[in-house]
């Protein structure tokens, strides 16, 4: 073999290659990130609401040893606890061998996810059709949503206080719904508008039925059809859907991507894969040095407001009592954690190149993705992480195949994560998490090898040892 000449030598010392997971990953660590997602797509398929997550958080935290959090209690190093704030977002805690006043290690994800949800009077009929008016939620492409199966997910509270869960059109012989979209035969007008022009909101109304209720008598047919049939079913009237939660949410399931099944297409990955990787992280924690904090929480796709969103206070609350009962200050807690905000990343995509900078991007199958911040235009909207605490999370993922970059050009467009709201209670925070194409759409794609390098990413994070 011939010897390296001193530029080469240098060149293999010096430079920063960026590797494909393949390249780094042996086939049987490859062999065991693709078994780690066959109960993640498991996840996606039944977890499309935040409440629906929060009920597999709770579930699987509890078969793992997760007590519920009681304030009134002492508690060891070791111990599990999770709390729940309003059915929608949860906090699972490990007090470490550590005391809490030397830092928390803290993850935050989102379980929300882009949809349609039912307006608080959305069942109408028009022309003999029966549908339901909506409003979107969070950033959506409007066109995205139309022809494709849906599904109706929720809850309904009756008049007499019993609370129904609704989930239409996720089982076999199950109806779906639609939201119908112009034959392109008399499509001139929306062909030539914009996009953002072509499709309006007030324009998303969702198919549920066409049948009329047999009797002369009465008007409206097909919308009373179906009040009959929500009636026989669920007991519901049609006051009872002002105050109900109810969204839509496309009807497919998780699917394995490409003749090499080294992807998944589902909805909601955005950022359900990063919940779902934090999740398995701390579940598959034991007795940490630092105590950890696991929070999955709702709202971010419309910007964390609220009391189940990360801009509550509801976390801080929980630590205040953690600090109570372990004889330190909120302050000292926050002063000495660090945080993973646990949030998705655009993946270069070639079919749209232009929007990207090729140097500073993330992409498929080149691991986990740790952005040093996030933002718009002049890094507005985020938190930046520091050079040495990047350093330090550096450290955290050295046997984890990982990468940088940016959220596309700089002056493209951008977007935000609850990074800033945790960096604002002066915790050291920085975004990592898995590459998305097709970001925000009914069917996002994510690699394999990069959901399981997040989840040794978060394991590594939960088990830190200065």
């Amino acid at each position: 073999m011939a010897e390296k000449s001193k530029g080469e030598i240098l060149k293999e010392t010096l430079s920063y290659n960026v590797k494909n997971s393949y390249e780094k990953m042996d086939e049987a660590e490859i062999e065991k990130a693709y078994g780690f997602c066959n109960e993640y797509k498991r996840f996606l398929d039944i977890c499309k609401t935040e409440r629906e997550c929060s009920d597999y958080i709770i579930k699987a935290a509890t078969e793992k040893g997760f007590t519920p959090y009681d304030k009134n209690k002492k508690y060891k190093a070791g111990d599990k606890v999770y709390i729940n704030n309003g059915g929608k977002s949860n906090f699972l805690f490990i007090f470490g061998k550590k005391p809490v006043s030397e830092g928390v290690m803290i993850t935050a994800a989102h379980v929300d996810a882009p949809r349609l949800d039912l307006k608080p009077r959305p069942l109408y009929e028009d022309n003999s059709l029966a549908l339901f008016k909506t409003h979107y939620y969070g950033g959506i492409k409007k066109y995205q949503w139309t022809a494709i199966p849906l599904s109706l997910h929720g809850v309904v509270i009756l008049e007499s206080g019993e609370k129904k869960e609704i989930v239409i059109g996720e089982g076999e012989n199950d109806p779906v719904f639609a939201l119908t979209d112009l034959l392109p035969h008399l499509a001139k007008d929306q062909m030539e508008a914009t996009l953002k022009n072509a499709f309006k909101g007030e324009g998303m109304n969702i198919l549920i039925g066409s049948r009329p209720f047999k009797d002369d008598k009465v008007s409206e047919k097909v919308k009373l059809n179906i009040l009959s049939i929500l009636n026989e079913k669920y007991g519901i009237k049609e006051e009872d859907l002002i105050s109900a939660e109810l969204e839509i949410v496309p009807a497919f399931k998780a699917r394995d991507v490409g003749l090499d099944r080294s992807m998944i297409g589902a909805y909601g990955q955005d950022d359900r894969v990063c919940a779902y990787t934090a999740l398995m992280g701390i579940l598959d924690t034991e007795e940490p040095e630092y105590s950890c904090l696991c929070a999955l929480v709702d709202k971010e796709e419309t910007g964390s407001d609220g009391v189940t969103g990360m801009q509550s206070h509801f976390m801080s609350y929980f630590l205040e009592d953690i600090a109570a009962i372990t004889n330190t200050t909120l302050r000292d807690i926050y002063r000495n954690s660090m945080c993973l905000s646990a949030d998705v990343s655009a993946a270069f995509d070639p079919n749209y190149s232009e929007a990207y900078d090729p140097k500073n991007s993330v992409y498929i199958n080149n691991g986990v993705a740790v952005m040093k911040y996030t933002g718009h235009g002049g890094k507005g909207g985020t938190s930046d992480a520091s050079a040495e605490f990047f350093a330090e999370v550096r450290r955290i993922l050295k046997d984890v195949v990982w990468q940088s970059g940016e959220l596309g050009k700089v002056d493209q467009g951008g977007g935000g994560t609850v990074a800033k709201y945790i960096a604002n209670l002066s915790v050291n925070t920085i975004d990592i998490g898995v590459p998305v194409l097709s970001m925000h759409s009914p069917f996002e794609v994510v690699s394999k090898t990069d959901v399981y390098n997040t989840y040794k990413a978060m394991v590594n994070f939960y088990n830190y040892v200065k």
